[in-house]
């Protein structure tokens, strides 16, 4: 039998919230990085009860270079955004031993769905992004929101 060549996939498209302000840092070599977290909901309905309920998942993507100097001009805590990117994992050992792993996402584009700030190449136009039946959240209210 005949060796079946399988090719690859990895892509990932998530639309959720940042649950914080994103941490922009640099490699040795001046290389810009940012990492941020994004809130995810799924909802369903419970096939028990009948009723509908929302499952939150979180995670950290990671976006480099010129995407990540945009982001960190204008991705703040409770901003919607729309990420496409891959899962990425990696490994590394505690100082007390303890082998840990994280699953990640690498942005290769993020798109911040709000209205503030001016849109830049990595983000949408504010009349490209899709309309929104969410209700305007004051900033000084944004640690109210659970995600």
């Amino acid at each position: 039998m005949a060796e079946l060549r399988l090719g690859s996939l990895n892509s990932v498209i998530l639309l959720g919230r940042a649950v914080a302000d994103p941490d922009l840092r640099y490699t040795p070599k001046g290389t810009p990085v940012i990492s941020f977290r994004v809130a995810v909901n799924r909802r369903y309905k419970d096939p028990t009860t009948d009723e509908w309920k929302d499952d939150t998942s979180f995670f950290t993507v990671n976006c480099w270079a010129q995407l990540a100097e945009r982001l960190g001009e204008r991705l703040r805590k409770g901003m919607a955004v729309l990420i496409q990117g891959e899962l990425r994992s990696r490994a590394w050992e505690t100082p007390t031993g303890e082998k840990r792993t994280a699953v990640e996402i690498h942005g290769r584009s993020v798109q911040v769905l709000d209205k503030t700030g001016g849109p830049g190449p990595a983000e949408a136009a504010p009349d490209a992004s899709p309309p929104s039946d969410e209700p305007e959240v004051p900033r000084d209210q944004l640690d109210d929101i659970p995600f």
